[in-house]
């Protein structure tokens, strides 16, 4: 992993999809049982990306289809290992989703870290751990493609906690 992904311990984390505050998961980002979260600001990514709702439960994929879709909106947060390891699981990854860097642009920024951050930051482009994935029916391409998530959005997709699930 290049130096850019980590601040000393913690890795950069952008979360699109149920982590993000207000929405359905965002409790395990603030639970510290399972490690740490601190957020540090909004962005969206530098690249565009395909984000559908798909599945029985009406979950949030962000298709690793660079240069199609949107710019995707969503929240970056430091985290530690504990956090990092909890997040790959809950993730599914490598299966569901994957975790590789993506290059984010910094709409609005709250870290309070060191400079190197801050300058990266200030500069407005950053690279995250981001999970996506390249492991999807092939149909879901063809599914409409938003710009950000919100599980009560007009879309009328809601989303099926898991502890909810079949």
């Amino acid at each position: 992993m290049g130096p850019a992904a980590f601040a000393g311990t913690m890795a950069r984390v952008f979360v699109y999809g149920t982590l993000k505050k207000g929405q359905p998961n965002y409790k395990h980002m603030i639970n510290t049982a399972k490690g740490l979260a601190k957020f540090q600001g909004r962005g969206r990514t530098v690249e565009k990306y395909p984000l559908v709702i798909a599945g029985k439960y009406n979950i949030p994929y962000m298709l690793n289809i660079p240069g199609t879709g949107h710019h995707v909106a969503g929240e970056i947060y430091s985290v530690d290992d504990q956090m990092l390891r909890f997040l790959d699981e809950f993730e599914g990854c490598p299966d569901m989703y994957q975790r590789t860097l993506m290059r984010i642009e910094v709409v609005e920024w709250e870290g309070k870290c060191g400079t190197g951050e801050a300058r990266a930051a200030a500069e407005g482009v950053m690279e995250c751990f981001v999970y996506s994935t390249t492991t999807y029916p092939p149909e879901w391409v063809g599914l409409p493609y938003h710009d950000s998530y919100d599980s009560s959005g007009k879309h009328g997709l809601s989303y099926v906690l898991r502890e909810s699930r079949e």
